[in-house]
């Protein structure tokens, strides 16, 4: 009776290097498919945040990312000042800002 370990072996073609390529192409095929369906788009939408942030002014209508809605009335380097209410002003980081408002456009997140 032949060992089993004997068998496998000879069953295995020669130098075994066609196999390894093919049991990488699924790992290579998943690594691309995440990048293209959740890396890319997120770092999409960072840069998008990121430009808003850089062009927030005084007057822009703002959400921040705890829903508060205001207006900006000052902006600093990370700071900006949100009027929330009639002399009621609060300050939030630029980038707790989730969205500004548009004239006319309706609210959304």
């Amino acid at each position: 009776m032949v060992p089993l370990e004997i068998i496998f072996a000879l069953s295995q073609p020669e130098g075994g290097q066609g196999n390894s390529l093919y049991s990488l192409a699924p790992i290579v095929l998943i690594i691309v498919i995440f990048y293209f369906l959740l890396i890319r788009p997120q770092q999409k939408r960072q840069k998008e945040h990121q430009g808003m942030i850089n062009e927030l002014k005084k007057g822009d209508n703002v959400i921040t990312a705890g829903g508060i809605h205001g207006t900006v009335t000052g902006v600093a380097d990370n700071v900006a000042t949100v009027e929330i209410a009639n002399n009621t002003r609060i300050k939030v980081t630029k980038s707790s800002i989730a969205a500004v408002k548009k004239e006319g456009q309706p609210i959304s997140s």
